[in-house]
């Protein structure tokens, strides 16, 4: 790869001119994409975002209603009126009088499809009239989308009208439509200003790292060309349908973007500075610093890329949604870096440099004395270092034992919202649950209306727990088959009370129904409340499956990166205790501190996605630079090297990827808040005291062994050719040593053995997962997959070894060992499945080995 990625640099980085032409190629293709791609704001999904997967039984139940109830897939808003004073009842009468007629008139908007008050619909003001009769509802059904401008513009003007004909009343316009609206509004409101407050964030740390204006502005304009092309072709997928966009993952995109586009910045001019030290010629001492990072920098890059594309293993359109444009704004960002950053610098010369010049530059990447210092306590006492560290991690963790999560958007907005004022009125003069009513959907195949259903399904409903109210008299459709009871919980529609009652009254309706003597009929429940409950399961299950891909896609990348099998676990170890640490730190300061109700439902997962992708960055870089200094250095000084000459460009790289996570606490929403304070948070971590203090000290620990099975002899410097005469005589005595294409089969063999025994952890963990209700065959799929192609090299390269070697190498037969370990252990998982009732008791005919057991059930999708 060396030769090939040298060659492709002295073409790209040769010179002034041809850097000048990489230059001028961006810019071209990101003017061009600009002028032919639509405006991200025009694609932008936000309401598929907050749905449940398509396949949920909430989202079954809306596809009936909308089917069966004409006129049902409308988007209502509630106009809430409230009178004051002594006549606050007829005020408020009044003023819903000239609301309906205003919104009945052929003058309102063509969104607006009817209008249900009072005046218009008098049998329904038990549901429209408060206790007091102080206070009314205007039910208003919208045709439309929620995400389009026009419908959004079309809230604000029933708002406008409803306001202008309250009178003295007071009125606020809130449910699905205003909330919907709200949403989009309070997100716009600070796209702007975060950019902005981005921008000058990251141009104050660079001019105080850099201390020259050009070098500073480089990596910023590097960042413009890739977001530019990023936005652009995202656009085109999303158009295309083969992506979807929300305003919160391009809020993310553009601090993710200037995080890493910085970081990668600063490890490329860094090794570039450093490299001036020994070669004048800036053209050769750039590609010699993109060569010596481009190892370190594309494994970041992978890894940050693999866990976005891990998020579409998930069914949370939420979640699902989110990887693929990030994972592309990523891999533009490093290919920028890697062609346009380089070529920006050569082509400014010796300018970018100003005003300190070269020698200075060259000199600073040396490392710090602060960083000597901090070598130097982790070599004197790697033990009690480790220890502090681990035990303040520990510490930190505590805070989770306050966890708890929020599923209500309209507690969510940090600044006053008009749809969450008038649902503050609605739970004031009606109920919590008056705000979002449920829907009991009963299908059959036969009419109901001739049944004893509707009655003994009411009864039942009405005396459930957690229910306040059941309409009277449920819909039906037009053939009688399908039934609908609009029920009333009496908790708020969005709180945990209120999602943990979704399954209790199911199987309520489902039991009378069965009592009734209407068997196999469908049973669902729609509404918000519903549809919220399958988002809070379908993220539990996502989260779930998202941590075990994630970890397995870092341990691999560190696997491929260091050639070690035992670094990996140290290291992902820590990226764990860092993650349980920042999300206890963020459980504490944001619930207990600042009061919110609990953390965003999405928050725990973004986290963790990001923080280990991110964090694992650093221990990348520190780890790839100790590797490098093994090949002069013995492991205690090449842990001190790499510490001391990554200390001070990781450090920064830290500063500002935190400092612009940071800059999403400025946003008016609770989840991009929350989000914004951990990655903070958690990056400082992983930057100040993991890095450099955890991470080397358990190398120190470790030794020779800190990249077993690789020992640092294998990746000195080869010595120097001795003279004949020098040369030490042969020991007769001496095992002789195993022929280099023997040498190489063992090598084979040993990665196939170990790969092997992963794939078999990974099927075991795949088949656990497939025999849990309500979970996925990923697992099985994948695992099952891998192991098969595994288990045939392996047992080839078994018999070559066993023909080749003789099996008289000890190594070869420990690992041909463990490689017979994992049969057994699926046989005791076979047995332990069967036991718990996982599976299903063998029959007469399947009486097959339970290995053949297995093996079945992973190849049979």
């Amino acid at each position: 790869m060396q030769p090939t990625l040298s060659r492709a640099l002295r073409c790209l980085l040769g010179s002034k001119k041809r850097a000048a032409a990489v230059v001028a190629f961006w810019v071209l293709i990101a003017g061009l994409l600009a002028g032919v791609a639509p405006t991200l704001e025009s694609i932008e999904d936000n309401a598929s975002a907050n749905l449940p997967p398509a396949a949920s039984d909430s989202m079954k139940a809306r596809d009936l209603i909308r089917a069966e109830l004409p006129g049902q897939d409308a988007i209502p808003a509630i106009v809430v009126v409230r009178g004051e004073g002594a006549d606050a009842g007829t005020q408020a009468e009044e003023a819903v009088e000239r609301i309906s007629t205003v919104l009945s008139a052929d003058s309102r908007p063509e969104q607006v499809t009817g209008v249900i008050s009072t005046a218009t619909t008098p049998r329904a003001a038990a549901e429209l009239v408060s206790e007091d009769r102080d206070t009314q509802l205007v039910i208003v059904p919208m045709k439309g989308s929620a995400s389009d401008e026009s419908f959004q513009d079309a809230v604000g003007e029933v708002r406008a009208l409803a306001a202008d004909r309250a009178g003295s009343a007071e009125v606020a316009v809130t449910g699905p439509a205003g909330i919907a609206t709200d949403t989009v509004k309070v997100f716009s409101s600070g796209d702007k200003v975060m950019l902005l407050a981005t921008i000058l964030l990251v141009l104050f740390i660079l001019l105080a790292i850099y201390r020259s204006p050009l070098m500073a502005l480089v990596p910023l304009l590097a960042v413009g060309v890739a977001m530019r092309v990023a936005e652009t072709t995202g656009a085109f997928l999303a158009d295309a349908g083969l992506i979807t966009v929300s305003s919160q993952t391009a809020s993310i995109m553009t601090v993710l973007l200037f995080g890493v586009g910085t970081d990668y910045a600063l490890i490329i001019t860094a090794r570039y500075r450093e490299a001036l030290l020994d070669e004048p010629d800036r053209p050769r001492a750039m590609q010699v610093a993109v060569r010596r990072t481009a190892e370190s920098v594309l494994a970041s890059a992978s890894t940050i890329v693999l866990a976005m594309f891990a998020l579409l293993a998930a069914v949370s359109p939420a979640l699902r949604g989110f990887g693929p444009y990030l994972a592309l704004g990523v891999a533009v960002m490093a290919l920028v870096a890697f062609t346009f950053l380089p070529a920006l610098i050569l082509l400014l010369g010796k300018g970018v440099f100003w005003p300190g010049g070269v020698d200075k530059a060259a000199a600073r990447s040396r490392g710090a004395g602060v960083w000597h210092r901090v070598a130097a306590l982790v070599a004197r006492a790697p033990v009690r270092v480790a220890s502090v560290v681990i035990a303040l991690l520990v510490a930190m963790s505590a805070g989770l034992l306050g966890y708890q999560e929020s599923f209500n958007t309209l507690s969510g907005f940090r600044t006053a919202t008009e749809s969450e004022r008038g649902q503050r009125l609605v739970q004031e003069e009606f109920g919590p649950g008056e705000s979002a009513p449920s829907t009991v959907v009963i299908r059959a195949g036969e009419d109901l209306r001739t049944t004893s259903v509707p009655a003994e399904v009411t009864a039942a409903l009405a005396d459930a727990d957690d229910v306040s109210r059941v309409d009277e008299r449920p819909r039906f459709s037009e053939d009688g088959r399908t039934a609908f009871y609009e029920v009333v919980l009496d908790h708020d529609p969005y709180s945990s009370e209120a999602l943990d009652a979704i399954g209790p009254l199911t199987e309520t309706a489902r039991a009378a129904t069965d009592a009734a003597g209407v068997q196999d009929a469908t049973v669902l429940v729609g509404g918000e409340t519903a549809q919220t409950a399958d988002i809070r399961s379908a993220l539990d299950r996502d989260t779930l499956i998202i941590v075990i891909l994630v970890l397995v896609i870092v341990t691999a990348v560190l696997v491929l990166l260091l050639r070690s099998l035992l670094a990996p676990l140290y290291l992902v170890a820590t990226l764990i205790l860092s993650f349980l640490a920042t999300l206890g730190a963020t459980t504490f300061f944001t619930l207990t501190v600042l009061g919110d109700e609990g953390l965003g439902n999405r928050v725990t997962a973004y986290i963790f996605v990001f923080l280990v992708a991110l964090g694992v960055d650093y221990n990348i870089f520190i780890m790839s630079r100790f590797k490098q200094e093994l090949r002069t250095l013995p492991p205690g000084k090449a842990i001190s090297a790499a510490l001391t000459r990554t200390g001070g460009v990781v450090s920064s790289a830290g500063l500002i990827l935190a400092a612009t996570f940071a800059v999403l606490m400025t946003q008016p929403i609770r989840e991009l808040f929350q989000f914004g304070f951990a990655m903070a948070f958690g990056i400082l971590l992983d930057t100040f005291v993991i890095r450099p203090l955890l991470v080397p000290a358990l190398v120190r620990l470790l030794g020779d062994h800190a990249l077993w099975p690789t020992r640092p002899a294998a990746l000195s410097e080869p010595p120097a050719p001795t003279r004949p005469a020098e040369q030490t005589a042969p020991d007769p005595d001496a095992t002789p040593a195993p022929a280099p294409a023997s040498g190489r089969l063992l090598r084979a063999f040993t990665w196939i053995a170990v790969i092997e025994a992963c794939t078999w952890a990974g099927l075991l963990i795949g088949m656990y997962l497939k025999y849990i209700p309500e979970t996925t065959e990923l697992g099985v799929r994948i695992f099952g997959a891998l192991h098969g192609a595994a288990f045939i090299v392996y047992v080839l390269l078994t018999l070559l070894v066993a023909l080749r070697l003789k099996w008289g190498l000890g190594r070869t037969t420990l690992f041909a060992l463990l490689a017979a370990i994992p049969p057994f252990a699926t046989i005791a998982f076979e047995v332990w499945a069967r036991r718990t009732g996982r599976l299903p008791a063998p029959d007469a005919v399947g009486a097959v080995g339970a290995v053949g057991t297995a093996r079945t059930s992973a190849d049979v999708p």
